[in-house]
């Protein structure tokens, strides 16, 4: 199943910005066009503490937001290789954790460019990170941005959502069905 909804039933989405510092989530609920904001939040961990009780710091506290929120799919943004390749490693053990504790609780996980994410938030994939962080506002009213890395995992959802739901209405018109 893909973040698709009749009104009557909606999809929840849990949109992920992965990081080893700072991993920001935000849920969203999806019935039709209508965009809901439920929740988001941050996972922080210690810069102190050792790789492995970062990253089980960054699962327990993933697992804790799953449990909590009881999403039906998540959205992961990708990780683009930077100019210091162990940072780029680290952030993708971290985005490891994320795309590991989503299928581990049976759910569809998806992922997306940060281009990708940019585009369907804003309409072109070179958006400053002010520009995304505006519209998630703009299609989420009533959310407070609470961390540029929470507004981040909300767009990351908002782009699953329009994402699935144009793949949904593609795949009924070329089975002439309708859910």
């Amino acid at each position: 199943m893909t973040a698709t909804s009749s009104a009557a039933v909606p999809i929840r989405i849990l949109g992920l910005d992965p990081g080893l510092r700072h991993t920001g989530w935000g849920v969203i609920d999806v019935a039709g066009s209508r965009l809901t904001h439920v929740a988001d939040g941050t996972i922080n961990t210690d810069e102190k503490q050792d790789l492995p009780r970062r990253l089980e710091r960054l699962h327990d506290g993933l697992v804790e937001v799953i449990g909590v929120w009881r999403p039906d799919e998540v959205a992961v943004e990708e990780t683009l290789a930077n100019r210091n390749p162990q940072s780029t490693l680290k952030l993708g053990m971290a985005r490891g954790v994320a795309l590991l504790v989503g299928a581990r609780a049976g759910l569809v996980v998806e992922q997306y460019l940060p281009m990708i994410v940019k585009k369907s938030v804003v309409g072109t994939g070179h958006a400053e990170k002010e520009q995304v962080q505006h519209m998630v506002r703009m299609l989420l009213p009533g959310f407070q941005r609470s961390s540029a890395d929470a507004a981040d995992a909300l767009a990351v959802a908002i782009c699953h959502a329009h994402t699935a739901g144009t793949n949904r209405r593609v795949m009924e018109g070329m089975l002439g069905v309708r859910r």
